[in-house]
């Protein structure tokens, strides 16, 4: 990858620049004497009282001129700073639990009392939008397990899709193993797309229950996961017991709150985390999650090697070509006055 840092315009030889204070001189000594004296080549010979008075446009383009030479012989220079960096980067899925009881409001986020998913969402963006060099898919799941988003490397686009996520969207049930099952798969797609490319893949499985639906057991997910050399990061949301909950009416709105008893299967989830030598967390509340994220973040980043590289281009040339137009100027309108005073 290689990321343009800056550009800066630079001058090699500076001290030319103190020729500049030579030209106000010469024009002050020009305005002491009887007669004009031009600054171009063969301008003595035009020292004719009926020409002098036209000079005055080529004079002020001589005085021009030498200023764009004086500027060429101080070098300006651009300077673009350039850092190479490489990277081979993570596949990674997220695998986020749209349940029923992803409802329950025992989080809080910023003092205001909030549902699991709500919570969660802001730290999936802050996880992928800290992972620029890896390809992130997300999968949700609740009775069945869906690609919201396959692989990618569009990050802002990805995080637009989490934060679409709703409950409700998916007929309800925890379908643990198949998550694993769809998570997988979309791994195992992208490694032959990216062969050789890759440092490697994990799946995050953020859920707050029991496998209660789909075709696979977790276990079976878990096993798929690491046949295929995946590790899973398993992340038990909320807690056990009874929590706050939304009471509901037919039409879906909301009339109160009642108190459920929900629990999560944390045994399972160490489980699956265990086989596939990855890493169980327990998140409780807003800060807990966001916690095992940043682990999470931390025990699987690449660190490579960075080379800064500095490309210096010469701009001496335009100043220089700016010098020669204006002199050439300044002689056509010179000899344009001569013109006029010998017809």
């Amino acid at each position: 990858m290689i990321e343009l840092l800056d550009t800066k315009i630079q001058l090699a030889s500076p001290y030319w620049l103190f020729a500049l204070i030579a030209l106000p001189i010469v024009a002050w000594l020009r305005g002491r004497r009887s007669v004009s004296a031009m600054i171009l080549p063969f301008s003595g010979a035009w020292r004719r009282p009926n020409i002098v008075g036209g000079t005055k446009l080529a004079t002020t383009l001589a005085f021009l001129s030498a200023v764009f030479i004086i500027i060429a012989l101080a070098r300006p220079q651009a300077v673009t700073t350039e850092r190479h960096s490489k990277s081979r980067g993570y596949d990674i899925v997220l695998a986020v639990d749209l349940s029923r009881s992803m409802e329950a409001e025992d989080y809080f986020v910023d003092r205001k009392r909030s549902n699991r998913l709500q919570a969660v969402k802001p730290v999936l963006s802050a996880f992928i939008n800290r992972r620029e060099n890896d390809r992130i898919g997300l999968i949700a799941f609740a009775g069945r397990a869906y690609t919201v988003a396959p692989l990618t490397f569009d990050h802002k686009w990805l995080a637009r899709q989490t934060e679409r996520l709703q409950i409700g969207l998916i007929e309800d049930g925890t379908a643990i193993g198949d998550s694993l099952a769809v998570a997988t798969s979309r791994l195992l797609e992208g490694a032959k797309e990216r062969a050789g490319e890759r440092e490697g893949a994990f799946i995050v499985l953020l859920t707050d229950g029991e496998n209660t639906a789909g075709m696979m057991d977790p276990m079976e997910g878990a096993t798929l996961a690491k046949d295929a050399g995946i590790r899973v990061y398993t992340i038990a949301a909320g807690k056990n017991g009874y929590v706050p909950f939304p009471r509901r009416n037919e039409r879906g709105e909301r009339i109160g709150t009642t108190q459920e008893f929900l629990r999560v299967d944390t045994e399972t989830l160490m489980k699956i985390a265990n086989e596939t030598n990855g890493e169980f967390f327990r998140a409780e509340n807003s800060d807990t999650i966001d916690q095992a994220f940043e682990k999470i973040d931390a025990s699987s980043t690449i660190e490579f090697e960075v080379q800064q590289y500095s490309t210096i281009t010469e701009l001496f040339k335009y100043a220089l070509y700016a010098a020669g137009v204006l002199s050439v100027l300044g002689v056509l309108s010179t000899g344009s006055k001569m013109r006029e005073a010998l017809v």
